[in-house]
């Protein structure tokens, strides 16, 4: 049995309405609890939140939506449904990949479809290896899912089932870039089979194989966008849990916890005291930390994943070689990483996530016009420029993005710009990311699993932690585990895995 907060839990603050917190919210109001969620900003969404300019509407956060049955599943905890609360576009390709060379490949998350379009693009061989690639991802993710995912750790002995020995039967503990390569011998193939790592932020070649439960989600299980843009899922969330019960206050930041003891008995706003039987909080963790008054004891100090510049741009024309989502990779490859990770330098030869929302809904932008969202990696606070230095280096870095776009083929970009948003590390840490990242702490090994930061904490006996920063990670399918498992360590709820999530696609 993993442990569970200890006395009373009928009336549970949730500090934090991001995904992590929406999920906690939605199980806990199904395990019949009292919940009260407090959020300092004036929408709900947290990191996946929305900015309104000019007539644009823009996801400030991510924009690649995975996993949707594990959205469902929080709303089925009160009896309702994700269908009925939004409108999910899958989208066709996933991704458009676009390389140095000139070359572009379509990746589709139908298995034929794909494998019809790897052999047109690299040959028959190749696509043969894409099938047997695909059949391992189904495995390793089923390996993975229930055990290592869907899962409380109270200890690194509870890694010892047999999923462990299939895991490691799987090939998962060896190095990603390495697997991969074993299935595609096209270069260009292994980069769009594993720049996932760098989600998780670790190079493909430091990366554990087994984070190809990434690449997973996004090329087998297939890539959506809800109609509306992506800030339209925690909203309905946040519209589902009102409904079902739960007190939402929004512009109502926390400043502290009062405490008797081991145990926290209200959460202190600006504005009120609301007194509790426990707590979940989905803040970063050294806010939690801050807040707690504590934090656990490690050997090593957390290594935070690289940050990114952000650019939202609302444009007077578009360019037709984009689709919803473009992966736009540079000649360099190993290098880049090593300048994200080591040496604590901007690319030189920058890989990029380009993101046209209004491809799939025109809506999100004012008649004929058109979004875009491109976002550059780049180190963090911690080894990289720091925050203080984004000042003067935001423009000059922007202005290098827009000219490296241009020679990629988006002719007259900067002109075509009408209204625009630039985020960097700077703005990140004024959010209160540690290290000036909104990627959390970076999924090496020993930030992983049962070695990752706990969701509950020494010394506190009725506080979970949820978000990316604790189990199981980063991203928005494990930001909504999160606060499942949160909440399941509240209730002492079994784990509960839909049919769906269990199956090899959706």
């Amino acid at each position: 049995m993993t442990r569970t907060v200890s006395g009373p839990t009928d009336h549970v603050v949730i500090v934090g309405a991001g995904l992590a917190g929406l999920s906690a919210a939605l199980h806990l109001l199904g395990a019949g609890r009292q919940v009260t969620v407090v959020e300092r900003d004036d929408l709900p969404g947290g990191r996946a939140g929305r900015l309104l300019r000019g007539g644009y509407r823009i996801d400030t956060g991510p924009t690649v939506l995975t996993m949707p049955d594990l959205a469902d599943e929080a709303f089925a905890a009160v009896g309702d449904s994700l269908d009925r609360r939004v409108d999910l576009i899958p989208l066709h390709p996933a991704y458009r990949a676009s390389f140095a060379d000139g070359s572009t490949l379509d990746v589709h998350t139908d298995r034929e479809a794909m494998a019809s379009a790897v052999e047109r693009f690299a040959g028959a061989g190749e696509a043969a290896g894409y099938r047997r690639l695909r059949a391992w991802l189904e495995q390793l993710y089923r390996a993975q899912m229930r055990r290592f995912i869907d899962a409380n750790f109270d200890s690194p002995l509870d890694l010892l089932t047999v999923d462990l020995a299939r895991l490691a039967a799987l090939g998962g503990f060896g190095r990603l870039d390495r697997r991969i390569a074993g299935f595609l011998k096209d270069e260009r193939l292994q980069r769009v089979f594993s720049f996932q790592a760098l989600y998780a932020g670790v190079p493909p070649a430091r990366a554990l194989a087994a984070y190809a439960v990434i690449a997973y989600m996004d090329t087998v299980a297939g890539v959506y966008f809800p109609r509306g843009g992506m800030h339209a899922l925690p909203q309905a969330m946040a519209d589902a849990a009102a409904d079902a019960g739960a007190e939402l206050r929004f512009g109502e930041p926390v400043t502290g916890l009062e405490r008797s003891g081991e145990r926290i008995t209200a959460v202190v706003t600006t504005k009120d005291r609301i007194p509790c039987d426990a707590v979940v909080l989905t803040a970063d963790l050294p806010c939690s930390y801050r807040l707690l008054g504590r934090r656990p004891r490690r050997p090593v100090k957390l290594r935070h994943s690289p940050s990114a510049v952000v650019l939202h741009a609302g444009t007077d024309r578009t360019w037709p070689q984009l689709a919803h989502h473009t992966i736009s990779f540079g000649a360099a490859w190993r290098t880049t990483f090593d300048e994200l990770t080591r040496q604590g330098r901007l690319m030189s030869d920058p890989s990029l996530l380009i993101t046209r929302p209004t491809a799939t809904d025109p809506a999100l932008a004012p008649p004929g016009r058109h979004l875009h969202y491109v976002l550059a990696p780049c180190p963090n606070t911690e080894i990289g420029p720091a925050g203080a230095a984004w000042g003067e280096l935001g423009p000059r870095y922007r202005a290098d993005l827009l000219r490296e776009l241009e020679r990629r083929g988006l002719d007259g970009i900067e002109e075509a710009i009408e209204d625009e948003c630039l985020v960097t590390p700077a703005d990140w840490l004024g959010q209160g990311h540690a290290a000036g990242t909104p990627f959390s702490a970076a999924h090496t090994f020993l930030q992983t699993g049962p070695f990752r930061p706990r969701n509950l904490v020494r010394g506190t006996q009725n506080a979970v932690l949820a978000g990316c920063g604790t189990t199981p990670g980063v991203g928005v399918p494990t930001a909504l585990v999160s606060g499942k498992l949160a909440a399941a360590r509240i209730t002492g709820g079994a784990r509960r895995t839909s049919g769906r999530t269990e199956g090899a696609a959706r």
